[in-house]
């Protein structure tokens, strides 16, 4: 594996799908690298001073991070000024070539480049799909903030059912609404694309954190519509099913949980207490629920004295859910990551594999993340651009192949 090689020709499914990608950070990148898994071919456009993750985490080299790399495997990078003329001249020359556009800048910046949808790039390219990732959307009071993973947990109220039990709530440990919405612009771009199939014409879809966030409250949000009822932090257990809990063990926990009344007795067996099953108490998941902290006691005196992957894999044998609390380091060196291949090692590169296995037309990782502009001559002479082209163009500032410092106004 190497930086470029033939990262454009790779065949995926989605192979002879170009997208001209001008995010950064998280949602946008975990789109853009997740079609190019599948063989699209992502040109990362980035602003001159680059996608500000590069300094993000632990530095690999020196313009790469273990941030950046998550998130940027299989793609051709190239830096634009957008704020110059001959950059968006670069930009619509390789829009020319291209099935999807996507970016994450705040509303209102690129039709105020000129280069808004409605009024400039459908007109010039019909068949063009524009992804458009935003923090709250295009309208309302918060429309055009800045929209951070964090910020918007707190606003959908995500962090508030999230923590210890009675505490006032905590951000989820990582960015879990970017995540979702990056696979939400995934979604969206191949639902589009999809359609344009049938009518030849693409169109703009608006994804945001925002919206992403609220759809993943359920079913607190259900239950809240139903009843109007406040939910707060339950650590690691559910509110509206028990058991289903994290359980002390000899070395740490293990989770595990019963959906109804058959599993319940066959959890209670396994765990050497047969008797609870029968228990006026526990009878039923509604009886479970409204005396939930006994039976979270008893079961934890069944547990607390056992391995945690010892029970887990009992009660895994025995057909019912469980996992022990792992950390990374036992996580990934777990003999299911390496059935699988979900750790990927090779020179200069390491990474999670691929969460999706095509039979007929499988993705791969075929492309390091890339060094800042690296792909520049390469990208711009298959946009048909030729070297005098290419030489005006970083002339005249719209290309650029080094990083600028960053400024307080950038």
């Amino acid at each position: 594996m190497n930086e470029h090689s033939d990262a454009h020709i790779f065949q995926g499914p989605l192979a002879g799908i170009r997208v001209i990608d001008l995010t950064r950070v998280y949602a946008g990148p975990l789109c853009t690298q997740t079609l190019a898994d599948q063989g699209a071919d992502v040109v990362k456009v980035e602003p001159p001073v680059g996608d500000e993750t590069r300094n993000w985490g632990t530095r690999l080299d020196e313009d790469r991070s273990t941030y950046f790399n998550g998130l940027n495997r299989n793609k051709r990078s190239i830096a634009i000024d957008l704020g110059k003329e001959a950059g968006r001249e670069v930009l619509l020359r390789l829009l020319e070539g291209a099935d999807v556009l996507i970016h994450n800048f705040k509303l209102g910046t690129m039709p105020r480049w000129g280069l808004g949808y409605e009024e400039v790039l459908s007109k010039r390219f019909p068949r063009l799909v524009q992804c458009t990732i935003t923090g709250f959307g295009n309208t309302g009071p918060l429309a055009g903030m800045a929209g951070y993973d964090v910020a918007v947990q707190g606003f959908v109220g995500l962090a508030s059912i999230n923590g210890a039990a009675n505490s006032d709530g905590t951000k989820i440990g990582l960015p879990l609404i970017d995540h979702a919405t990056g696979l939400s612009a995934v979604n969206a771009i191949l639902m589009a694309l999809l359609e344009r199939g049938r009518s030849g014409v693409g169109q703009h879809v608006g994804v945001s954190l925002y919206n992403v966030g609220l759809t993943m409250l359920h079913p607190a949000s259900a239950a809240w519509m139903a009843t109007g009822k406040i939910p707060r932090p339950t650590g690691n257990a559910e509110a509206w099913v028990a058991p289903y809990a994290a359980y002390p063990c000899s070395d740490g926990l293990v989770f595990t949980g019963a959906g109804n009344d058959r599993s319940f007795a066959k959890l209670m067996a396994v765990l050497g207490a047969p008797e609870l099953a029968r228990d006026p108490r526990f009878r039923t998941s509604v009886d479970r629920v409204e005396n939930r902290e006994a039976l979270d006691e008893l079961i934890s005196l069944q547990t607390r004295d056992r391995s945690s992957n010892d029970l887990a894999m009992e009660i895994l044998n025995a057909g019912l859910a469980a996992g022990p609390f792992l950390n990374l380091e036992q996580v990934f060196n777990h003999p299911q990551v390496a059935a699988n291949g979900m750790h990927v090692q090779m020179p200069d590169y390491q990474g999670t594999g691929l969460p999706m296995a095509f039979l007929r037309t499988p993705g791969a990782i075929h492309a390091t993340p890339p060094h800042f502009a690296a792909h520049t001559d390469e990208v711009l002479a298959e946009a048909g651009m030729s070297a005098p082209d290419i030489a005006r163009f970083e002339a005249e500032g719209g290309i650029v192949r080094r990083r600028r410092p960053i400024v307080a106004d950038e």
